[in-house]
Parts: C-alpha cells; sequence; structure tokens
C-alpha cells in the first residue's frame, strides 16, 4: 500500500537503493563503515604541521592538527558506492559529526529530464532512505521557488540519482540530520546559472548551512586519459575562481582526449558554488582525494569514470590584536625567561595576567630575539593545540634557551636582546605559486619528511623576489633544493607581528 500522499505529505523513495548502494539498512551501514574507514588511509591531513625555525632547517618535530571546523561546501562524486564511496567518505568526513547546520543544500545535474533553468524540490515533504526519512526544508523551498530561475519541475526528481546517494552518507556521518533542500540544474547557461547563485548566496555567506555538490569527473575515456583530463581540472577548482574552472573545461575540449564525452557532468552545479564563493580571498577549496573506476576492481581501464572530492572553507576574518594584547604577550614573553633564571615556573610568566578571549584561543607563534642588528634565536610552532598565550610563554624560552645555533642566552644578555613575535593565523593550502603575496603571506614548504618556513616579515628584511624567497626556503629550510618548492605542497599563513622596539 502506497501511503505517501496520507495526511497531506508526499515522501520521495529511493530512485536507486539497491542498484547504488545497499537497500538493505544493516548492509548500508556496514559498507558506509568501510568507506569511512578507507577515507582515513586516502587523504593526509592538511592541516598536519611540524615546528619549525627561523632559519633553520633543523627544528625539533612536534606534529599537531589544527581543527578547520565545518566546511561551507563540499565537492562529490555520486556513482555507485562500489566505484566512488571512499572519495565521497573523504569529503563526509571533513564534517565533524556534531555539526550543527541550518539545513543542507544539494545540488546536482539532471541526468533524466532536460529543461532551462534549475528545479527545486516543492512536490516532496521528505525524502525516503533505508536509514529513515530526510525532511525537507519547506519554507526555505517555497521562498526559493518564487525566484526566477527556478522551474516547477516535478519529473526531475523522482529517478535522479545525484542527490539521492549523498544522504545515507550524511545520515551516518551526522549525529544531528538537518532538513534538506534538493536542487536540480538543468542548464550550462552561465547567465542562468549566475542568477541562481545570486539567488542562494546570501544562504551561503550567513555559514549556517552546507552546500554538497554533485558531479563525477570525467567521463569514458580511457585511465591515463582521465587522470590528464581530470587533474587539469582539480587545480583548477582548487584557484577557486571560475574563469580558471572555465578555462580548464575548453583546455580539455581542445586537447581532443579520446572518449570524453564530457569533463564533469556536474560542471554547473560546480560553476554555482564558484560564482558564490568567487572574489572572496577568505574561501578556500581543498583538493583531497582523486580516484578513477579505473582503481576500483569492478572497472577497467579502457573506459573510466572520474572522481574528486573537495571541500570548502571560510577562514575568519584578517587576524588583529589590540595594543593591549600585543603588550600583555611581550610581557608575557619577556618574563618567560627572566622567569628561567630565576627558577620560576613557566606559568608564572602569565599566571593573573589578564588574558582576553583571543588570547586564551589556541594558536601558533613564533618569537625572535634580536640582539642590537643580529639574530639571537627564533623558534615557533604552528598549530593550535595551546592558547597563544602559553605557546608565547613557550617558545620564548625555546628561543632563549634551546635554538641550536646558538648558545643559551647569559643573563647578562637580557637588557641588550629584543623580543619580536609573530601570531600566526591557520595554515591555507594553495594550488600555485601565484596566489602567494610577497611581503604579506609567510610560506610554508612540505614534501615527504622535509618541510622550512619562512614569516611574511623575511621578505622585507632580505628584499628577495618571490622567485628568490621560495627559491631559499625550498633549499635553505626544507631542504629541498632551489627549485624543489615547485613540486611540493604549498601553505600560506600570515603574521601580526609586534616588538618591544
Amino acid at each position: 500500500m502506497d501511503i505517501s500522499g496520507c495526511c497531506g505529505r508526499k515522501i520521495r523513495f529511493p530512485a536507486v537503493a539497491g542498484t547504488f548502494y545497499p537497500a538493505d539498512k544493516d548492509e548500508l551501514a556496514q559498507e558506509l563503515k568501510s568507506y569511512y574507514k578507507e577515507a582515513e588511509s586516502m587523504v593526509k591531513p592538511l592541516e598536519d604541521a611540524q615546528t619549525a625555525m627561523e632559519g633553520s632547517s633543523n627544528a625539533t618535530e612536534v606534529t599537531s592538527t589544527a581543527l578547520k571546523g565545518a566546511p561551507t561546501a563540499l565537492i562529490v562524486p555520486h556513482a555507485g558506492y562500489v566505484f566512488s564511496g571512499a572519495v565521497a567518505a573523504t569529503a563526509f568526513s571533513c564534517i565533524p559529526q556534531d555539526a550543527a547546520f541550518d539545513r543542507i543544500i544539494l545540488i546536482g545535474p539532471s541526468h533524466c529530464v532536460g529543461f532551462d533553468g534549475a528545479a527545486v524540490d516543492v512536490l516532496n515533504s521528505a525524502w525516503q532512505t533505508p536509514f529513515g526519512e530526510v525532511q525537507i526544508d519547506e519554507e526555505f523551498v517555497k521562498q526559493l521557488s518564487k525566484e526566477k530561475p527556478f522551474k516547477n519541475r516535478p519529473d526531475a526528481f523522482p529517478n535522479e540519482h545525484g542527490l539521492e546517494v549523498q544522504l545515507p552518507f550524511l545520515q551516518f556521518r551526522l549525529k544531528k540530520m538537518p532538513p534538506i533542500v534538493p536542487i536540480i540544474l538543468g542548464t550550462t547557461n552561465y547567465n542562468v546559472l549566475k542568477v541562481v547563485a545570486e539567488c542562494l548566496k546570501p544562504t551561503l555567506e550567513e555559514g549556517k548551512t552546507l552546500f554538497v555538490i554533485s558531479s563525477d569527473f570525467s567521463h569514458y575515456p580511457n585511465y591515463d586519459g582521465a587522470k590528464k583530463a581530470d587533474l587539469r581540472l582539480a587545480k583548477a577548482i582548487s584557484t577557486g575562481r571560475l574563469y580558471e574552472f572555465v578555462n580548464a573545461l575548453e583546455d580539455n575540449d581542445a586537447a581532443r582526449i579520446k572518449g570524453l564525452a564530457t569533463s564533469a557532468c556536474g560542471q554547473a552545479a560546480i560553476a554555482v558554488l564558484m560564482e558564490m564563493t568567487g572574489g572572496d580571498a577568505s574561501y578556500s577549496y581543498e583538493h583531497l582525494v582523486y580516484r578513477n573506476s579505473g582503481d576500483s576492481p569492478y572497472g577497467d581501464l579502457d573506459r573510466v569514470v572520474g572522481y574528486s572530492a573537495f571541500a570548502v572553507y571560510k577562514t575568519s576574518e584578517k587576524y588583529s590584536l589590540s595594543q593591549e594584547e600585543m603588550e600583555t604577550l611581550l610581557e608575557i614573553a619577556r618574563s618567560s625567561i627572566e622567569g628561567k633564571f630565576e627558577g620560576r615556573r613557566l606559568s608564572d610568566a602569565y599566571e593573573g595576567k589578564n588574558l582576553s578571549p583571543k588570547l586564551r584561543a589556541g594558536g601558533g607563534a613564533f618569537v625572535t630575539l634580536n640582539k642590537g642588528n643580529s639574530l639571537r634565536g627564533c623558534i615557533g610552532h604552528f598549530g593550535e593545540d595551546y592558547p597563544i598565550y602559553q605557546m608565547v610563554a613557550q617558545m620564548a624560552r625555546a628561543a632563549a634557551f634551546e635554538d641550536p645555533r646558538f648558545g643559551v642566552l647569559r643573563e647578562s644578555e637580557l637588557g641588550e636582546i629584543s623580543i619580536e613575535i609573530s601570531v600566526l593565523s591557520p595554515l591555507k593550502r594553495i594550488a600555485s605559486a601565484d596566489e602567494f603575496v610577497l611581503g604579506r603571506d609567510g610560506i610554508y614548504i612540505v614534501k615527504g619528511y622535509n618541510s622550512g618556513t619562512f614569516l611574511p616579515q623575511v621578505a622585507d628584511d632580505t628584499g628577495w623576489s618571490k622567485e628568490e624567497f621560495l627559491g631559499h626556503c625550498s633549499r635553505d629550510k626544507a631542504g629541498l633544493g632551489w627549485d624543489g618548492w615547485k613540486t611540493a605542497d604549498l601553505y600560506t599563513y600570515q603574521a601580526v607581528v609586534f616588538s618591544e622596539d
């Protein structure tokens, strides 16, 4: 008996349960558990960082993971789970399990019907999966359906798999599943997509909604052709710039890769997201992992489909400290060093201080000691595993007594040194050196077990060009050679720099 319309409620039942993913609840849970476990080994956490010393490649290695919080958006594949399940799980793993969203907006291409515009599901009150019902944010859908680009196309949803396959991942991951807003795009017309983006952008900027963009990548080239096309597209998406994405699509077409039918079936959905975030440098796109169906035991190498996962984060506003906060940290740093000579505990340097919420927050810092015009010691630490005030106290003592390039600081030198502190913003992975701004950004270069960093102010101190800045850091700090940065992972950060002088 079909009671989906009982009491005025209509429910969309699964179209691809039993084909794209298991229809049995317990079997589905076991399969998802295996994908999430596999995802843990598929991508190295992008925030892992090592303690680093300004001017030296011999820093003590201390690894920590900086928690970024919930992403703003994810780009995930929508193939059968045996092909793309682990890639999708890598993206969904970026969501904290206790994350609380007002809603999740799912956007994907239409595979079943053709139409001009966008369709939002105004017919149903909920979507059913083997894990139970997922409610639709009916009030939000009602308001959205009044906007010009959104069409009443109830035929777009019943057989569409692109959004449906995302729901079990979300239900399994989140402790509390919010309501959803399913959107299907039937066009790649930029003018239409731009209006769709304009309608959704205010919701994105509120920061209370997760956007899930559903797209597979290359369709039907051979294994090597897919990798070439997909990684070109992934590099473009990682820039966050829509024109780079469009250029990559055109470059793939121009390359005439045999068998390539499309570079991304959900290119319109990706374009909507990039249009919403475009021009705002606070959004960062992180390419998490890539595979294609040829990597699955169920696929072949002659005709494949590509799968990439991305997480999009919005960084906080430009980091700053008040004059009082800076003075407090300088007092802590000097007291920490003086306390070592007096046999006092490290905590004596900050106990009783007026510590603002910002100083109590986790953050990385470098402490530099200068004697006249010469460096006397500098040690720092990336990560957010200690409050800033504690980090400064620890790094001040380390710079004075643990920097192996110098002898330990003598008490007689206390009056001759000046202290400079650099409080660091979170690390941001960049796709190329084009995103690095000399004089504004610090650079952190990582390849394998080698890493090194230069603080932003090194550019002013040396007068180096960007090429020289990167080359010196790569060779002198990371031990990768002058051009090693070109094949390494690059991260930027900014610093609030202040001193006693």
